[in-house]
């Protein structure tokens, strides 16, 4: 009973100081966030927390983004890593739990009869053999007194979020990836429309130096330029199938099929996101996107980490009691309560001399934990810096285009006249000639900068952290 009393009064002081918790409670870092943003183009709340099937207008992109979503084998690997993670989570909320262990065993040894245990069990056996059987349950629980077991459940669920909004960071980028893929496609389609126009306009220009140089009026030289000229936009014609055959494969691999062709419709429409720009919104919208969101989970683990590191430094106390039957002849094993045995142990153990391993192992944590609070404030800045570049190229891209349509209207117009004027004489065919390269130059500039304001306005919705759901 006395032995009963000391250790139940060595758990009841563990139970106490089970509250004496090392570790430190994660607390966000001041990031100092801006107020708005560099550049005054903004979009609303709401416009962010669309999904991106009310975002994406094109069927035919929901659907290749819904074949991503599913079969990209990116998306796939870190959906088995959330699988992994929970159940390291759900290991960790066991960790208060004691450990039970079962163990049974039969010997028999044969000892020397010159040795005090030989001559004794002769004499009461009547046997030069001796035979043990036995059978254990054997319980271990370590008393939590640093909090050990919290620290290790916040570590795994901070590590389990983390790898949540990785995921979604990964699909947000998946998702990105395959609509500028996309509008690529469509790009190149409209360069390969605008070359195919440019060699019928050109073949036009050809016939009739042929006519004039046949008829003598001009010189070998105009029509071997103009052929020069025709070839030019020819050669347009094979880089931008080989090129559209090289997107619509990586699209194809991008949702997880092997290559082939990709189905769509339509062009580039530059209008078809349309942002609502009322006065600004905070820079606190950035709490949404998950890649700074998994930062600071970063730092919640971080956390943990340090606080576990520490609480190696100090004390444990556990408690082995056991229960189990022995005996040296087979038909007494089960005999109760005769064959019973008991075992009631406490064990308080206190590292002394390691090294300094331990504390090593303390200052590494630390540092880690630093370190992860400063990437947690670079992705914050990366972010901010993300957004208001997609801001700036969006913002400007209209004008931009403005521009650049006009001087195609001017363009085309001055390609008409110098065909009217070269035909009237009053023009020579290096004027149609250079007046037909600047058009053809012109159309596709037009088309890169609808591509650079297509993919401003994706980055944008992914960089103001729009949903993946």
């Amino acid at each position: 009973m006395r032995i009963l009393y000391k250790i139940g009064i060595t758990v009841f002081s563990g139970m106490i100081l089970t509250s004496c918790v090392v570790g430190k409670k994660y607390a966000r870092t001041e990031l100092n966030a801006p107020d708005k943003y560099r550049e005054e183009l903004t979009v609303t709340g709401d416009t962010v927390l669309h999904s991106w099937k009310t975002y994406y207008k094109d069927p035919l992109l929901v659907n290749l983004i819904d074949k991503a979503l599913v079969k990209n084998n990116e998306v796939l690997i870190a959906v088995k890593s959330m699988e992994q993670l929970d159940l390291n989570y759900k290991q960790a909320k066991l960790s208060l739990l004691p450990t039970l262990d079962f163990d049974a065993a039969a010997s028999r040894s044969y000892l020397s009869k010159n040795s005090l245990n030989g001559s004794l069990s002769a004499q009461f056996t009547s046997k030069d053999y001796m035979d043990d059987y036995s059978a254990n349950l054997r319980m271990s629980w370590e008393v939590d007194i640093w909090g050990k077991a919290a620290m290790q459940k916040r570590d795994a669920k901070a590590a389990y979020f983390a790898q949540k909004e990785n995921l979604s960071a990964l699909k947000t980028r998946i998702i990105v990836q395959v609509a500028q893929a996309y509008y690529n496609l469509l790009g190149l389609d409209e360069q390969l429309k605008i070359a195919e126009q440019n060699i019928e306009l050109s073949d036009n220009t050809l016939n009739m130096m042929k006519l004039q140089y046949n008829s003598g009026s001009i010189s070998s030289l105009a029509v071997n330029q103009t052929e020069a000229q025709k070839k030019t936009a020819e050669l347009l014609v094979p880089l931008a199938k080989v090129n559209i055959a090289i997107q619509e494969n990586a699209l194809q691999i991008l949702c997880g099929e092997y290559p082939n062709t990709i189905a769509r419709a339509g062009n580039l429409n530059v209008d078809e996101f349309v942002f609502e720009m009322p006065s600004g919104v905070p820079a606190s919208l950035l709490s949404r996107r998950p890649d700074v969101k998994a930062s600071e989970y970063a730092v919640m683990s971080a956390t943990a980490k340090t606080g576990l590191a520490k609480a190696t430094m100090y004390p444990t106390l556990s408690l082995n009691p056991s229960i189990g039957i022995n005996s040296f002849e087979f038909d007494t094993w089960f005999n109760f309560p005769g064959s019973v045995t008991k075992n009631i142990a406490a064990n308080l153990a206190q590292p002394i001399f390691r090294k300094k391993a331990l504390r090593t192992a303390y200052e590494v944590a630390v540092i880690e934990q630093e370190k992860a609070v400063v990437q947690f404030k670079q992705s914050f800045i990366t972010a901010v810096g993300e957004v208001s570049d997609a801001m700036a190229r969006l913002k400007y891209a209209d004008e931009r285009i403005k521009l650049a349509e006009e001087k195609a209207a001017s363009l085309e117009k001055a390609t008409t006249d110098a065909s009217l004027l070269y035909k009237s004489g009053m023009a020579n065919y290096l004027e149609v000639i250079a007046a037909q390269n600047s058009a053809l130059q012109n159309n596709l500039d037009v088309v890169t900068i609808k591509l650079e304001k297509l993919n401003a306005a994706v980055n944008l919705y992914r960089a103001l952290g729009g949903g993946t759901e």
